[in-house]
């Protein structure tokens, strides 16, 4: 049985990573050592680092404090029967196109089209019974896009770990600075929009949360297994 990788603990590590960039990124003159005019990005830089480390310890605490196991092969199984019911439907919908339409399917990343919160390794692997789904719909000229939460700071990350999972994105979609104040599930319908915006009608919306399908912007919605939020 493989064990999951939590949420809470690549959100920690996301967050981490940001504010050990920011305090970084502090130019030498942003502030100096009271009395003197010595620039203090030391200073600065080793409380943002002592923020960072004190935020490594919580989200290492959380993390153990909300895991609970969900089994691999129970996921899988669950994944596949959802697949199973998403396919005949679109083998349907795809080979009855209306004139001139260019169709979509818009996936979720995490515990989506990639098995996130399984075992911990990079490139993470892709969930077998979407793969199949998106690459049956590519063959048929259906573009597929990908709709994530993760910030910008790794989207060529994720673009690498999709290619490398075998899928063909005609697009990814992941959050900017101001995307991260805004409700999750108002980000990904108007990343929707926009794909609907540029031509395409979006056939079917495959994610395993909620705020991944609500919004409409999509003539099918297709939801994942999560267990109550187990699953990121």
């Amino acid at each position: 049985m493989r064990s999951r990788r939590p949420w809470l603990r690549r959100a920690s590590v996301t967050a981490v990573s940001a504010t050990a960039l920011v305090a970084l990124a502090v130019p030498a003159h942003a502030a100096t050592v009271p009395g003197t005019s010595a620039p203090a990005t030391t200073s600065t830089t080793a409380t943002a680092l002592t923020t960072a480390a004190a935020a490594t310890t919580a989200g290492t605490t959380a993390t153990a404090a909300a895991a609970a196991a969900v089994d691999y092969d129970t996921w899988q199984r669950d994944c596949r029967a959802v697949m199973d019911r998403a396919l005949p439907q679109l083998t349907q919908r795809i080979a009855n196109p209306r004139p001139g339409e260019k169709q979509a399917i818009v996936l979720d990343i995490d515990n989506t089209a990639l098995e996130s919160d399984f075992g911990f390794s990079f490139p993470a692997p892709a969930n077998e019974p979407v793969l199949e789904v998106a690459q049956y719909a590519q063959e048929r000229g259906v573009s597929v896009f990908f709709v994530t939460a993760r910030p910008g700071i790794v989207g060529a990350f994720t673009e690498y770990n999709l290619d490398h999972a075998g899928y063909e994105s005609a697009g990814l979609y992941v959050r900017g600075f101001l995307d991260l104040f805004r409700n999750v599930a108002e980000y990904k319908t108007a990343q929707r929009a926009d794909i609907e915006a540029k031509g395409y009608t979006i056939i079917a919306n495959i994610g395993n949360n909620t705020t991944d399908l609500s919004g409409g912007r999509a003539e099918r919605t297709y939801k994942l297994p999560d267990y109550d939020g187990r699953l990121s």
